[in-house]
């Protein structure tokens, strides 16, 4: 079993960065859900209420950020992050923090990016590096694991044989399409190459390159898993959702992929071996 791909997602809810060689670090691989957007309360935005966020590229170029919008006359914007702009409480799920505004100029090239005039007046905010923001301890292995802006954990795990039993599963529903649905459905930030669906499931920790993982919780998934991630679309059927509830129903919610904690920093990169260390 080796990785294969390898991602970061440096805002929330945005595009995706594809890495031969990552370094994590305790609250997940370094710039991963190091900023999200957020309205006038401080509540954070994904997905799930702006779909159209899938559509903003992002590319780190040295100190920059540059973001872009694809088939559309937009002019890209670069932004040089800050962390000494306004401090201001945010809100992701239940948790409470403190982040760094990142100015007015990026705010409105997201508001023209979208073309929404009645959106709400959304800003970009960077994580502060002086307000650790815990994991939840009922997942936590220690005190003092933390995260990102991410949902809840520092690293997600999918694996290549789920997706394609389920694409299995979706093409006995609709035998007529030949379009799979591709992995960025589900955001991961490392891709496994295994021949078993779901052998994670099976695993309690696990060693890549010079990093061990904990596997603490298989992913609860959403509508986000309907939104095509070049357009920005729902699927009107909410595939692949319906169809994984199916078979990956479980009390807390349909799974797919796992959440992982890193015990250790260090580097890792596709090509490495995944070596099972303790099974649950």
């Amino acid at each position: 079993m080796n990785l294969v791909e390898l991602f970061i997602y440096p805002i929330k809810s945005c595009g995706k960065i594809a890495l031969n060689q990552g370094e994590v670090t305790l609250k997940g691989l370094d710039w991963d859900r190091e900023f999200m957007w957020v309205d006038e309360s401080g509540q954070f935005v994904t997905q799930r209420t702006y779909p159209q966020l899938a559509k903003i590229r992002v590319q780190q170029l040295g100190e920059l950020i540059e973001l872009s919008v694809e088939n559309q006359n937009i002019k890209s914007f670069q932004l040089q992050p800050t962390l000494t702009g306004i401090s201001k409480p945010v809100q992701v799920w239940r948790d409470t923090t403190i982040a760094v505004d990142q100015g007015d100029e990026v705010a409105d090239w997201l508001k023209n990016a979208l073309k929404q005039d009645n959106q709400p007046n959304l800003r970009l905010v960077r994580q502060s590096p002086d307000f650790i923001r815990p994991v939840d301890p009922n997942y936590a292995v220690n005190i003092n694991n933390q995260v990102s802006f991410a949902d809840g954990y520092p690293c997600l795990l999918t694996n290549t044989a789920s997706l394609a039993e389920l694409n299995r599963k979706l093409t006995e529903t609709y035998p007529i399409s030949s379009q799979e649905i591709p992995m960025n459905r589900f955001r991961p930030n490392l891709v496994i190459d295994t021949d078993q669906p779901f052998i994670e499931d099976q695993w309690k920790t696990i060693l890549i390159g010079e990093v061990y993982f904990d596997l603490v919780k298989p992913c609860s998934r959403c509508i986000v898993t309907t939104t095509d991630q070049n357009s920005g679309e729902r699927n009107p059927l909410t595939e692949p959702l319906k169809t994984l509830a199916t078979f990956r129903q479980q009390p807390r919610g349909v799974m797919f992929g796992v959440n992982i904690i890193p015990r250790n920093t260090g580097t890792i990169q596709v090509g490495d071996v995944l070596e099972v260390v303790e099974t649950t």
